[in-house]
């Protein structure tokens, strides 16, 4: 009967770890530029909270393009999934955040029936949160407020993700200056018409006094 060294047996059992452990680096630096690690993944699940029976998921605001930065004053949309959980229905009175002036709900509010899901998902914008207090990009986080009618209000820190990659499809917000461009080039479609009828009236009173 052969008998090995103990001493043997431990440095075998070293030695084929070592390689386990070579193997998969190895095959990384093969990867070179093209590695996944180095490749974008976007947050999937965005920020995540349950309230009251209301579960809020995937949570985010759309930033600019990646490498680009909304200057203050710009618009966001904000992405956001609902379930309500409970035994009595709920509502979504309003959104708000630190980082915007004012933030809007398509409809006003979102119904929120008991066992059922009201999905903000995209990729057209259902929240908008307008005014920015100060300029944003991609990678960053900024506190959003969710006031329900029975849950109440939750804060969530969400992620700011590039309107890029995965999120290419997904809709901005209308742009607030070309609204404002629309308003004004209105506005001054309607001053001549005003003061062409004005000039009417003056030219017909002498006609009309003999």
């Amino acid at each position: 009967m052969i008998r090995r060294s103990p001493g043997k047996t431990v440095a075998r059992r070293m030695l084929i770890g070592a390689v386990a452990l070579l193997v998969p680096a190895l095959a990384g630096c093969e990867a070179g530029l093209n590695s996944p690690t180095l490749q974008f993944h976007p947050a999937s699940s965005g920020a995540h909270a349950v309230v009251n029976g209301i579960t809020i998921t995937n949570a985010f605001v759309l930033g600019p393009e990646s490498g680009s930065t909304l200057p203050a004053g710009s618009a966001v949309s904000f992405f956001v999934g609902l379930f309500n959980g409970g035994t009595s229905d709920d509502t979504l009175l309003s959104v708000s955040s630190p980082t915007a002036k004012s933030a809007t709900i398509d409809g006003g509010s979102v119904s929120l029936p008991a066992q059922a899901s009201a999905n903000l998902t995209g990729p057209e914008p259902k929240v908008v949160l307008s005014g920015l207090t100060s300029p944003l990009s991609g990678g960053q986080a900024v506190a959003v407020i969710l006031d329900f009618q029975h849950a109440g209000a939750v804060t969530l820190d969400v992620p700011v993700e590039p309107h890029s990659y995965d999120y290419s499809t997904y809709s901005p917000p209308p742009s607030v200056a070309a609204t404002q461009a629309a308003s004004a080039s209105a506005s001054a479609s309607a001053t001549p018409s005003a003061t062409a009828s004005t000039k009417a009236g003056a030219k017909a009173t002498p006609t009309a006094t003999p």
